[in-house]
């Protein structure tokens, strides 16, 4: 995937207001090489630690807006927190990063950095932080409201029902009727039936 260099003086252009300053200083801390991706559908940002040859590496999507940035690379910063800690000896996301990542958000929640509707999902989340970081349904929603204008995607839950839809990798889909959680969506060429989660984006045709 296609990534590129961020200098330190540009990071700034990709977080909140009065955020950089702490970020910067765990980059630096940790020697911590960062890196832009084009979109990722299937993640949003990841982690490598460090190895005997190689920095910390820490790659987030670029196409996020500045609060889906921070929140992503909060949650691979306590990847790198948690190994450094614990190395390969914990579960990538179990108790361990859980209170690793929940101690970051807290750093920045108790100066009100966040939106209040963002804060309150973040407040929520910190009960029990989800593997992904934007995996709950409810922060997703709320982060969606700041991203640039005139996007073209839809979230399943917002198509109608019957109405037909594209996925990222150009599969086009009939959206049927929710299943507790989950919308059975059939695959217009094979009639196969998935399921597709409420928050998922989508290209309405």
């Amino acid at each position: 995937m296609p990534k590129q260099e961020v200098h330190i003086s540009q990071l700034e252009n990709y977080l909140p207001p009065g955020t950089y300053e702490a970020v910067l200083g765990y980059l630096r801390q940790y020697k911590v090489h960062l890196t832009v991706a084009r979109e990722r559908k299937s993640i949003l940002g990841d982690y490598r630690h460090q190895t005997h040859h190689d920095n910390h590496r820490i790659s987030v999507n670029g196409n996020l807006n500045k609060y889906s940035f921070l929140i992503t690379l909060l949650h691979e910063l306590a990847h790198l927190l948690t190994f450094e800690q614990f190395g390969n000896s914990v579960m990538a996301h179990g108790k361990e990063w859980k209170i690793i990542y929940a101690q970051l958000l807290d750093q920045f929640l108790k100066h009100h950095l966040f939106p209040p509707d963002i804060e309150r999902e973040l407040l929520i989340s910190l009960r029990n932080p989800a593997a992904t970081s934007c995996a709950e349904d409810d922060l997703l929603r709320v982060l969606r409201k700041y991203d640039a204008a005139g996007s073209k995607f839809q979230l399943v839950e917002e198509v109608m029902l019957h109405s037909t839809f594209r996925t990222n990798d150009g599969r086009l889909f009939e959206k049927g009727r929710k299943l507790r959680k989950r919308f059975q969506c059939k695959e217009i060429n094979t009639g196969r039936v998935y399921l597709f989660s409420p928050v998922y984006e989508v290209e309405v045709v």
